[in-house]
């Protein structure tokens, strides 16, 4: 069987595609109105106003700045066209640059980039700390210069990507 750079793989699918947002990446870019995907029993408040399963986030109309932490999986790629759609709010993915959705949701509409230093390390539901880090590069995607500003000023460790402005 083939493995590494160069082979086929198939995509991972893991035991759960809820992963919550470290705290203070959320902190460090907040305040937001609106959160349309999030765990239904948050442990910390990720917006003013938050949308949890069984209510689709999807079917609702988005207001105000949206933080998304969408679930993880075939299904991400509805979130972010959404959002681009809105065209104000920040969200959190797999930096994965080179796949349709990226080119399709990411690089014509995105405002700005920000990729993390590091692979950080996500929570449980129940509000722990995950024990391995992520698995891969994570990125942050601005949509609207205001987002974009706050990738930008914020404290974080990473790299910010000016695009469509």
């Amino acid at each position: 069987m083939k493995t590494g750079i160069g082979s086929h793989t198939k995509p991972n699918n893991g035991a759960t595609v809820d992963w919550l947002t470290p705290p203070e990446i959320v902190k460090a870019l907040g305040p937001f109105d609106l959160d349309p995907c999030c765990y239904k029993a948050m442990p910390w408040r990720t917006a003013d106003h938050m949308i949890s399963p069984p209510a689709d986030g999807l079917s609702f109309e988005w207001f105000g700045r949206v933080w998304l932490n969408p679930p993880y999986g075939p299904e991400t790629g509805k979130w972010l066209e959404k959002l681009a759609a809105h065209g104000n709010g920040i969200a959190i993915v797999f930096a994965r640059t080179e796949t349709r959705m990226f080119f399709k949701h990411v690089w014509p509409k995105a405002s700005a980039l920000f990729f993390l230093q590091g692979r950080p390390h996500f929570y449980r539901k129940d509000g722990t700390r995950a024990k391995g880090n992520s698995g891969g590069p994570v990125v942050l995607v601005a949509y609207g210069a205001n987002n974009a500003q706050w990738l930008k000023d914020s404290l974080i460790d990473g790299a910010f990507v000016e695009l469509n402005q």
